[in-house]
């Protein structure tokens, strides 16, 4: 939601760094206003993250450290949860779904910022060749549900009306 509600006053925001390209304090003052105005909390993304993190982590040590899961057969080419993908194909869906996932989300304002988060795919990817496969399609199926939220919220607040300015 926090992320829709950011993309619909990008506009704004665009306008606001034009204006002071040259004083970066007033613009991060101009831009606090904007999201106090609109009612956008810019830590509203992190949260859903920052939850995740603990099941991340503790999923890595439970495929690591769990008897149960080696050699045991799941899905088509993935033989075993506790190790890496041997086709390479849950890093490279995790690629293509957290670029999907990248693009859906409105751009940072910083432009180092911007190319930072489309190479982070991609950095992840490769991380991802060597880590458990269970820990791999719990991303990819993680991403993929982001880009289904993120496309219905961002649907729902597009089509959404506007309030009309009181008097």
């Amino acid at each position: 939601k926090s992320m829709a509600k950011v993309k619909m006053v990008t506009p704004k925001m665009q306008a606001i760094r034009e204006r002071y390209k040259g004083d970066p304090a007033k613009m991060n003052q101009a831009t606090m206003e904007l999201y106090k105005t609109e009612k956008i909390n810019p830590l509203g993304g992190c949260l859903p993250i920052l939850v995740q993190m603990p099941v991340f982590i503790a999923l890595f040590w439970v495929l690591q450290a769990s008897v149960e899961f080696r050699g045991a057969p799941w899905i088509g080419w993935i033989q075993d949860l506790s190790q890496h993908d041997p086709w390479c194909i849950l890093p490279v869906l995790y690629a293509i779904s957290m670029y999907i996932t990248t693009k859906l989300n409105p751009a940072p304002a910083d432009p180092m910022q911007a190319k930072m988060m489309l190479w982070m795919p991609l950095m992840f990817s490769v991380m991802f060749f060597i880590f458990p496969s269970g820990l791999v399609l719990y991303w990819v199926v993680n991403n993929i549900l982001s880009i289904g939220q993120q496309w219905v919220i961002t649907k729902k607040y597009a089509t959404a009306p506007t309030a009309a300015p009181a008097k």
